[in-house]
This record gives structure tokens, sequence and C-alpha cells, in this order.
């Protein structure tokens, strides 16, 4: 049996009541046993002394591509069908087995480092297997598959997938990773999105999520030029057409969702499809600023995400949270967006996205032991009196400011020592990566 005791904290809950209490937590196994003032347990394998520090629910993040971190900087100043064109394609079909395992420890280090405990990962087409091994071995929470793709022009090769071979490769991942290590790494199937996959594959997914009881996981409406080539493909819009061949449900999490019509906010509402917001990645690549307000008000769950590294350049859901914030308060006023919701969406809000919010999202007794320690005696987040904690949160701490991040009950950084992942290792191994790969691009050949 393996216990924590974590003292003296400024405990922020996400419980229903949002409550923010000052005392101590105490974990067994994987699960939070007790949380209040002046606990005392023998025989703890580990004291935490938390005074004058922050504990939070761990971050959900529900949208990331661990196997592109390694291609940080390669396609900056694109917009996106040209950013995928031009490189990200070529770069994800030039990944090895190593490649793959080394952008997923890079991205999960990272993730680890700024207070995310659980993401929902998009793959690429080949390799998944190492990045699952990755994410088992930094001890992070995750609901990831590889990525499907049986169609579309200016493809590479490699990527180019036949529908049966691309679902029968998902089937054994599934097989094989669903509900790794007691639930903490659950596979979702990952059409990339309708441009890149046929009816027969999408189909066949919306059947196989029914049967394994799995999330499925997507990109929509991110772009325009996008929703013109699903126009002109299938006759009629992005989530009209998910909402077609019955993969508009509960299962669903799209991605983005920037240039949706009224019909489409109330499809999603209806079928309670979930939506990752994803605010820098939809600013670096210019596709536009999602009507988050709107979509709030119809009562629309969302949840956020910080992308890909190649589109962001940062997995720091900090960064995500002031983002989400600000970049609405010039079109619907500085009342909107307000710290408190976009924190929510950062923890309980990924929860719910991903059908966890049982176990995770909030700190209270009986979900997983998930959480983040925070440092904010700091110049950037002073004064400390009469100013709300979770604002500060939102619009002055920093990934730097995360102390601790615990997952599933076990310290996977401790005082910024990472316990799971050889950080040297790991950069030496990503820079040589990067290299092999670059110098594979000319023989990628395009369908």
């Amino acid at each position: 049996m393996s216990s924590i005791l974590i003292k003296n904290a400024q405990i922020i809950t996400m419980d229903e009541n949002e409550s923010i209490l000052k005392g101590d937590m105490y974990i067994e196994n994987d699960c939070i046993k007790e949380i209040g003032p002046n606990l005392r347990y023998d025989n703890v394998e580990k004291v935490i002394d938390a005074t004058n520090r922050v504990v939070i629910p761990g971050f959900i993040q529900t949208h990331i591509h661990l196997c592109q971190t390694l291609f940080r900087g390669q396609a900056d100043d694109l917009e996106l069908l040209d950013w995928l064109k031009k490189r990200i394609w070529p770069l994800e079909a030039s990944h090895d087995e190593e490649s793959i395992y080394y952008s997923a420890m890079l991205g999960t280090g990272e993730l680890i480092q700024s207070g995310t405990t659980c993401v929902v990962d998009m793959e690429t087409v080949n390799h998944t297997d190492s990045a699952l091994q990755a994410i088992a071995q930094s001890g992070i929470r995750a609901l990831s598959g590889k990525v499907m793709m049986d169609m579309g022009g200016e493809v590479p090769d490699l990527l180019h997938e036949k529908t049966d071979a691309s679902i029968q490769q998902s089937v054994d991942l599934l097989e094989k990773w669903h509900n790794h290590d007691n639930g903490r790494i659950q596979y979702a199937f990952c059409p990339r999105f309708v441009v890149s996959c046929t009816e027969e594959l999408l189909t066949n997914v919306r059947d196989l999520a029914i049967q394994y009881d799995t999330m499925i996981h997507t990109h929509a409406s991110e772009n325009r030029s996008e929703i013109e080539l699903v126009e002109a493909e299938r006759g009629m819009r992005n989530v009209v057409y998910l909402d077609h061949i019955g993969l508009a449900t509960e299962r669903l999490i799209l991605a983005h969702c920037v240039w949706l019509n009224e019909e489409e906010k109330q499809i999603i509402k209806k079928r309670n499809v979930k939506v990752a917001h994803c605010p820098g990645s939809n600013l670096k690549l210019a596709s536009g600023i999602a009507d988050v307000p709107d979509m709030l008000d119809k009562e629309i769950h969302l949840s956020l995400g910080a992308d890909g590294a190649p589109c962001n350049n940062s997995l720091d859901m900090f960064n995500e949270m002031r983002l989400a914030a600000v970049i609405q308060k010039p079109a619907h006023g500085p009342t909107c967006m307000n710290a408190k919701a976009v924190f929510r969406m950062a923890t309980i809000g990924g929860a719910k996205a991903v059908g966890l919010d049982s176990q995770i999202g909030s700190l209270e007794v009986g979900k997983k032991a998930d959480l983040a320690i925070l440092n904010l005696n700091k110049f950037h987040a002073y004064p400390a009196a009469e100013v709300d904690i979770i604002s500060r949160i939102v619009y002055s701490a920093s990934k730097a400011d995360v102390e601790t991040t615990i997952v599933n009950g076990k310290v996977l950084m401790e005082n910024r020592i990472m316990r799971t992942i050889d950080e040297n290792i790991v950069l030496s191994e990503a820079d040589r990566s990067i290299k092999r790969l670059l110098k594979r691009l000319p023989s990628i050949v395009t369908v």
C-alpha cells in the first residue's frame, strides 16, 4: 500500500460547491481518502509539506497530438491546410517507432511539468503502440488512439490507409491498451477529420465505439477551407454530416468548432457532443476565434486543449486558460469568460468531456488522486492579499509555478524534478530524432 499526506495546503476542490479549503489531504494507493484540518496518520509513506502552497485538480486537456511534439518549430506561420500538406503530414509519415516514442515522452514531460494530468491524445497513422508505451511509462492519464485516414488528396503514401487495415489496427491497439493500468490509459477511436475519412470508415467507427464502449475524437470546423471541402464532397457542413451518419453522440469529442452555424450548434447541444476549445492553436493558424460565449449560453459542453506543439507551440494549460478568457473580451465585454468559468473548463469540464467526472476533475474523497501543487509565492503572482485565488491562477500564474504533479496517487514530478522521465535523455533523443526525420522528407511521396 502506498500513501501520501499533503499538509497545510490551500485546496481548490472544484467540487459541486467549488469549495476552497485550508488543510490536509490523505492519499492511499490511487485515491483521495480524506480531506480536512490536522489529519494524522501513522506509517505514511510520504509527507509533502504544502505550507503556503495551492493544491488544484490536475488539468485535463481534451485535444493533444503527442506524435507532433517533435515537430515544434518546424511548421510555423502557415494556414491549416498548407500546414498539414506541406509540413505535418510529411513529418508524420517520416516517423519511426523510436521517434514516436520520444515525441510522446517529450510531450508528456512538458504536460506533467505544467500541471496537466490527463489528455485526449490523437496519434498518427503508424507506430501508435510506441506512443502508448511512452504514455504508460510517463504515468500521465490519457485517452489515446491512432489517427485514421483512408482518403484525401496530397496525403503521403505512408499515411494513406486501406479502410479495413485502419479499422483492424485500431481494434488491435484497443484490445491491447484499453483500460491499461486500472483504467489510467483508455483507447479512443480517432478518425482525423471528415476530409480524410470515407463514410465507410466513419460508420464503422460509430459502431465500434458502441461495441467497445469508447470515446471518438476528431477535428471539425477548424478552418473555412476545410468546411468548403466537406460541403463539396459530402453535400453538407461538418457537424450536419456527422449527425447524418449517426456519429454525433455523447461519445464524440470535436476539436476546435471555430466555424459553426446555428444548426450545428443545436445538433451539438441536442446530441451532447463535447467540444474541445483550442485558442492558442486557432490563433496561430489564423483559423479564427470560436464563439465560446454563445456555446456556453446554449449549454454546450466545452473543455480546453493546447493541440499539437507545431501549431501552438506550447502544451501549457495556463496559456490556454488565459487566452480562452481574454480573446473573447473585446467582442463580448470584460465580464465574459471569467476566471472561474475558464478554470472549470480546464478541470472538471475536461473530466466531463471524457466521461470521467466521477473519477477525476475535482479533489473529493473517493476520486482519483490527480493533482498539482503550485507555488505562487513569486513576484508575478503578488500581491496575494484580497485577490481571488482562481483569478491569480488563470491570469497571473505560469507553468513554472507547478512544483509537484501527482497522477493516480503516484508522484510524477516533485519540486520540479521529474520522477518517471529522464529529462536529459529525452531532450537529447528528441534532437537526434528530428534530425533523422528531416533527412527523410525529400523521399516522402504523395499520392
